[in-house]
C-alpha cells in the first residue's frame, strides 16, 4: 500500500491536545493507525497527553525542539526519532526560531 501524504488536505489545528498557537498537519487515517507530516511554527507545542491505547513515533525532518517525555526534557533536532511507548506521555515543543517539521506514525495497539 502506498499513502501519498503529499496530496492529502493540510489542517491546522488549534491548541492540540492542549497546546500552544496551532500544529499544521497533512493526515491519513484508516481507522486504526495515522500517518502524519506536521509542522510546529515557533513557539507552538502539542499539549502533553498519554498514549494509553496506540504509541507513537516521530521522526524529526527539519528544525530544533523539545520532547517532555515522562516529565523529562529531551532536545530533538533533524535526523532524530522519538518513540512514545504505549502508557506513556509526551509533549512536542517548537521553542527555536525555525519550523520543526515531522512525520509521525501512531499505530493502534
Amino acid at each position: 500500500m502506498i499513502f501519498d501524504i503529499k496530496n492529502e488536505k493540510s489542517e491546522n489545528i488549534p491548541n492540540f491536545k492542549g497546546g500552544e498557537k496551532f500544529f499544521t498537519a497533512k493526515m491519513h487515517y484508516d481507522g486504526l493507525n495515522r500517518f502524519l507530516h506536521g509542522t510546529l511554527v515557533p513557539g507552538a507545542t502539542i499539549g502533553e497527553h498519554l498514549h494509553d491505547t496506540n504509541s507513537e513515533i516521530i521522526y524529526f525532518l527539519s528544525g530544533k525542539g523539545t520532547v517532555l517525555y515522562d516529565g523529562e526534557k529531551l532536545a530533538v533536532e533533524a535526523g532524530q526519532c522519538h518513540y512514545c511507548p504505549k502508557g506513556h506521555s509526551h509533549s512536542l515543543i517548537n521553542d527555536s526560531d525555525e519550523d520543526l517539521v515531522f512525520f509521525a506514525v501512531v499505530p493502534n495497539q
